[in-house]
């Protein structure tokens, strides 16, 4: 057993989720820690994790090579799999209480909305439209924020071939086009966490102080955890 998950088993009792919490999704732009932190999480609280299956779709690299040409076949083919796992979600699990998955269904949009013609939406709005009436709904999202820089940074650190020709500049247009859509949604209680410049992979009490944000009891619609102005006030107290 590893260091960490002898960590995680060892303090699992340290937060616990309030509230009938048992299916958290975890979203934000590419890069941001989505899969970190859904794997983090259920290793620490024994959930079952349901990762987004990007390397099935045989078109997302020729996407990033050539946006305009790739574009519908590549929404196309993650539509119809995220679809089908979303089904999967259905199924009974009687080994786990919490399912943690690092996407919503809905975030498909995102990605239509900003890379499809006109032709090719009125197409996509028809399948999804006809489908997304047997989505689950999650207990709790969150969305992990960052800036295009970092977000850029934490791409190149891990180094998938099929990323390496995603620009700083589409990074800041999905930026824009995640926050018009979650600064709107309401479908689900909503976490909004400024992720810039946290680590909770490397950092223990980064991780901590994120757990006690998603833990929390009686929370409200939408909250927003920013570490920095935490920080800050910390200071100045001392």
């Amino acid at each position: 057993m590893s260091e960490r998950r002898q960590k995680n088993t060892q303090n699992q009792q340290t937060h616990r989720f309030g509230g009938d919490i048992r299916y958290i999704a975890i979203e934000g732009v590419i890069g941001v820690g989505k899969t970190s932190l859904a794997t983090m999480l259920g290793d620490y609280f024994g959930a079952r994790v349901v990762l987004e299956r990007f390397e099935e779709n045989a078109f997302l690299e020729r996407f990033y090579e050539d946006p305009e040409h790739y574009a519908f076949q590549t929404q196309m083919s993650f539509l119809l799999s995220r679809y089908r796992q979303q089904q999967e979600l259905f199924q009974a699990d009687l080994f786990h209480n919490v399912l943690i998955t690092d996407y919503i269904f809905e975030k498909d949009k995102i990605f239509a909305y900003l890379n499809l013609q006109d032709d090719e939406l009125k197409l996509y709005e028809t399948v999804v439209n006809a489908i997304e009436k047997n989505i689950l709904t999650p207990d709790l999202v969150i969305y992990l924020q960052s800036s295009a820089e970092r977000l850029l940074e934490n791409i190149r650190r891990r180094g998938r071939s099929y990323e390496k020709h995603i620009t700083a500049e589409y990074l800041k247009d999905l930026n824009e086009a995640y926050n018009y859509f979650f600064f709107r949604y309401r479908q689900a209680p909503l976490l909004i966490v400024n992720a810039t410049e946290i680590d909770f992979v490397n950092r223990t009490d980064d991780f901590q102080e994120l757990l006690k944000e998603i833990t929390r009891e009686n929370r409200s619609p939408v909250e927003y955890y920013n570490p920095l102005k935490k920080r800050g006030t910390q200071k100045e107290a001392k």
